[in-house]
């Protein structure tokens, strides 16, 4: 056999298929990967259906299809005010890691630097390392959250963008309006652009409002901002996102998004724009997922496992330190094998070696799942 080159020697397969393939050969229940284990609103599939039926199945528009485009415009001015042009400025993508993926490759190249909040996803170094581009993390804080000063000390001459990601995976943190503002300044300060990962903006906890870069206007003109279809309305083996950008950087990322994927499956776009006329759906998600937080949050109190705070997404971050003091991988593979519950150590999240005997559990279930998952956790002793 030729001899490949292996473009990502340090990276293997991720954590999220190794936890899953584990879970399926113990017959653990499924807490580790972030994707909901129930059917998503009968009347998409309905619009997908009839889009399938009335011959939308040939290539759309590289970018996406007009419509589909507009509702997401339309969407981002109600919600953040933020007038991005349907036409030059909003791309469908190929789920939000595609568009991540080309957000990357069009702004950074050898030489450059990329500043990464850690615990971050772990798509962003391969996309940054396959860019000849060069990832530096900043961890945060103790308690989750971003460290500007730690963010300053790493900016060099180099440094020619940084990953957001708010609502926060794997932490369910949120960002804040003065780390918004304070990203702003630096953002102009150092002429950096942002790439900012905001697939769970619509569940966010509590009564706190989402800080979306699409609200300040000196972080939308420098921002490319990703979501997710996917997440939003429960289907994410779709795998469609959009990405919103000033026109020059949308070009930019468009000139890359033609030869990479080209475009997206057209009943799917067809059948999100027809859904998408009602805003309902994602007006009520974090609603949906904040009744699911608070009841496996009381079901985790009966455990060991201290919780940690959870502003938004649909994870969940414990502290297991009461229960074992094994590494967080070790920890994780015994909890699957054991206990049955199979979850995501936060240390792979990290770019360097990172313990904080913490593990990430995944509450996008049914109300079924999470109750059984729970009967297996309450066995866990100090």
């Amino acid at each position: 056999m030729p001899t490949l080159p292996d473009k990502l020697p340090a990276i293997g397969a991720t954590i999220f298929s190794r936890m899953s393939q584990l879970a399926a050969q113990h017959g653990a229940i499924n807490l580790g990967q972030g994707f909901p284990d129930f059917d998503c609103d009968p009347a998409l599939l309905e619009a997908v259906n009839r889009a399938l039926h009335a011959g939308h199945n040939q290539y759309p528009p590289m970018p996406g299809i007009p419509l589909l485009r507009q509702r997401v415009a339309a969407q981002l001015l109600g919600g953040h005010g933020r007038a991005y042009d349907a036409e030059a400025e909003i791309t469908i993508t190929a789920g939000a890691t595609q568009a991540l993926f080309t957000a990357i490759q069009c702004s950074v190249g050898a030489g450059d630097e990329v500043i990464l909040i850690e615990p971050a996803y772990d798509s962003y170094i391969p996309a940054i390392r396959l860019a000849g581009a060069t990832p530096v993390g900043v961890p945060m804080t103790a308690d989750y959250r971003i460290d500007w000063d730690a963010v300053r000390a790493a900016l060099t001459p180099r440094t020619r963008a940084l990953i957001l990601n708010t609502p926060h995976n794997p932490s369910g943190r949120v960002a804040s309006e003065d780390d918004l503002r304070t990203l702003a300044a630096l953002a102009e300060q150092h002429d950096l652009i942002v790439i900012s990962d905001e697939v769970y903006e619509h569940m966010v906890f509590d009564g706190q409002a989402h800080q979306s870069v699409a609200k300040h206007p000196a972080l939308a003109a420098r921002s490319f901002l990703i979501s997710s279809f996917g997440k939003t309305f429960h289907v994410t083996g779709w795998k469609v996102g959009f990405v919103a950008a000033p026109q020059a950087l949308s070009a930019a990322f468009r000139k890359l998004h033609q030869y990479t994927v080209f475009t997206v499956n057209t009943p799917a776009q067809w059948g999100l724009a027809d859904y998408m006329a009602d805003p309902a759906p994602w007006q009520g998600l974090a609603d949906f997922y904040q009744a699911k937080r608070d009841a496996f949050r009381a079901g985790l109190a009966a455990t060991p496992l201290k919780l940690l705070p959870c502003e938004g997404t649909y994870f969940q971050t414990v502290d297991y330190s009461a229960v074992s003091d094994v590494p967080e991988l070790a920890f994780a593979e015994w909890l699957t094998t054991q206990i049955g519950v199979a979850a995501i150590p936060l240390s792979v999240f990290y770019s360097r070696p990172q313990e904080r005997r913490q593990v990430r559990f995944c509450f996008a279930k049914k109300a079924a799942t999470l109750e059984a998952a729970l009967g297996r956790l309450q066995a866990l002793r100090p």
